[in-house]
């Protein structure tokens, strides 16, 4: 009972901390929580000094991957909004419909889901959102129906990370990674027949809704089955390929007005015709973000064999470490301080030189960008991810804190308690536990890392299925999106609100309850 109340308690504080009335920010809240489970690892459970040391490297050495990612995905966002691509883009979705719930599904849903699927990471906020905004709708409203929208196609964002990076300390084969992917898919399109109705009622009437039911359920539709057929050999395109279809099929819908009613006479749009060269120069990044994206992804095309090659280039003792270096540019770091601690960071396979660099490499000239405005691209992106950096490297120090132990660490102290608390229901509950790695660490990747591991501890103990489970820890740290003091933030700050974090929180999270209680009854029954 001692041991699990130490392991607990600061998961507590964390929580507490990012949650009183004065809440400390997740860089300052996230280190202070690894220090603590540190130093409870030192003098409580004993651990020796140097296992911690090698953690507390192999986990600020991890934070590159995410962290690049990010950087990259916030580089090309400044790049569309600097050159001016953003507000071509913008002018060109609002001529498509002067219905507010088709604007609202094609740039909040379709739109969001596939920048979600390309980059993660609060991209999709930080693009869609403001374009809704330019549309005339509220920002606090549009706030509320970003964060709610973007948690359908979040298990599978960023090229899939939070699935492959966020599972990747538990051992998983390929074939069980595969099925949790599929599971996920399952779970979060079922969901989604109800999830994107809630959202629009942040912005919209009932009646509204109601009248343009049958669109709405279409365009959900239109990303939703293709992400769930893709999902079926695929962990990394669902979202991707299931968004650009929808987008494109929700943009068709609303051209020819199928499911709606007539325009909205209030409605902001207008119908200023943009020359297709235009619109397709501005949607060029995008269109070669997702190009690269497909080419680098699939087996049979090759080139991600090449990217992927772990053929020993050369090997270096580092005194500390022993570092290898692959034909692909592979890094790894093996024996930190002589334990069995790794670490390692596919350089070109991380989707962050490749694609995020080079599709701003190539789109700069091609955006007619002067050396001025790509500076300050790269100078917004520098300030940008100096404290989601710190915050990730408490994360994951804390993540690997709590993994110390084997049996008996944190992690698999608390899994075990849970496991006992629930029993062979577990499972209604599951998916509540990711919500509330989201919410606190900011990151659904962050939470299936720092519960992955009791998640499948629990899946063993009670005899369920490991993907059933690890499935409603991924859709429930996607759907801690909704609540993520981090994203909220973000997202306010980017709409120009401030001071409604409380007031949003208390709203979204009536829709994330809903998420988990729709993925739990629907997980008794696959």
């Amino acid at each position: 009972m001692i041991n699990l109340a130490i392991s607990v308690v600061p998961i507590l504080l964390l929580i507490w901390m990012m949650t009183k009335k004065d809440a400390l920010p997740s860089h300052i809240a996230l280190p202070v929580t690894a220090l603590i489970i540190g130093l409870l690892q030192l003098f409580y459970f004993g651990t020796d000094i140097t296992l911690i040391s090698a953690n507390m490297i192999a986990g600020t050495l991890s934070a590159i991957t995410p962290i690049s990612i990010i950087a990259g995905a916030i580089l090309l966002n400044r790049v569309i909004a600097l050159s001016g691509a953003e507000a071509v883009i913008r002018q060109w979705l609002e001529g498509i419909s002067r219905n507010q719930t088709a604007q609202l599904m094609i740039i909040g849903w379709a739109f969001a889901f596939m920048i979600e699927g390309a980059s993660g990471f609060g991209t999709p906020a930080a693009i869609a959102a403001p374009i809704l905004v330019g549309l005339g709708f509220n920002p606090l409203k549009v706030a509320m129906l970003a964060l709610v929208m973007n948690s359908v196609p979040v298990s599978f964002g960023a090229v899939g990370t939070p699935t492959w990076f966020g599972f990747s300390s538990l051992g998983l084969d390929e074939a069980t990674l595969m099925e949790t992917g599929r599971l996920s898919a399952l779970l979060h399109s079922i969901a989604a027949f109800i999830i994107p109705v809630i959202a629009l009622k942040f912005v919209v009437s009932w009646q509204a809704i109601r009248r343009n039911l049958l669109f709405i359920q279409l365009s959900i539709l239109s990303c939703t089955v293709p992400y769930l057929l893709f999902a079926q050999w695929n962990y990394e395109f669902p979202s991707l390929i299931g968004g650009a279809i929808g987008l494109t099929l929700s943009i068709l819908l609303a051209r020819y007005n199928i499911g709606l009613e007539a325009p909205e006479s209030t409605s902001q749009a207008n119908n200023v015709q943009i020359p297709f060269k235009t619109v397709f120069k501005a949607m060029s990044p995008t269109l070669l973000l997702i190009l690269i994206l497909i080419v680098t992804r699939i087996q049979q095309l090759g080139i991600k064999g090449m990217l992927t090659d772990s053929t020993p280039l050369f090997n270096l003792s580092l005194g500390f470490s022993d570092l290898s270096v692959s034909q692909a540019l592979i890094i790894k770091l093996s024996n930190i301080l002589g334990t069995e601690t790794s670490w390692a960071y596919k350089t070109l396979y991380v989707p962050a030189l490749i694609p995020f660099l080079l599709v701003v490499l190539i789109c700069i000239p091609v955006l007619g960008m002067q050396r001025n405005t790509v500076k300050q691209a790269f100078t917004e992106t520098a300030s940008r991810i100096k404290m989601p950096f710190i915050a990730l490297v408490g994360a994951l120090i804390m993540v690997k804190f709590m993994m110390i132990g084997g049996d008996k660490s944190p992690i698999m102290t608390t899994g075990q308690a849970f496991s006992g608390l629930m029993g062979a229901n577990w499972q209604w509950v599951a998916s509540y536990l990711g919500a509330l790695g989201a919410f606190f660490s900011g990151s659904a990747t962050v939470s299936n890392l720092t519960f992955g591991g009791i998640q499948q501890t629990i899946a063993q103990s009670v005899a369920i299925p490991e993907t059933t489970i690890l499935a409603l820890q991924s859709v429930g740290a996607s759907m801690g999106n909704m609540v993520c003091i981090n994203n909220i933030i973000a997202v306010s700050t980017i709409l120009g609100i401030a001071n409604k974090e409380g007031y949003i929180i208390k709203r979204t999270v009536v829709p994330m309850i809903l998420y988990g209680v729709i993925v739990g009854l629907v997980s008794a029954f696959i």
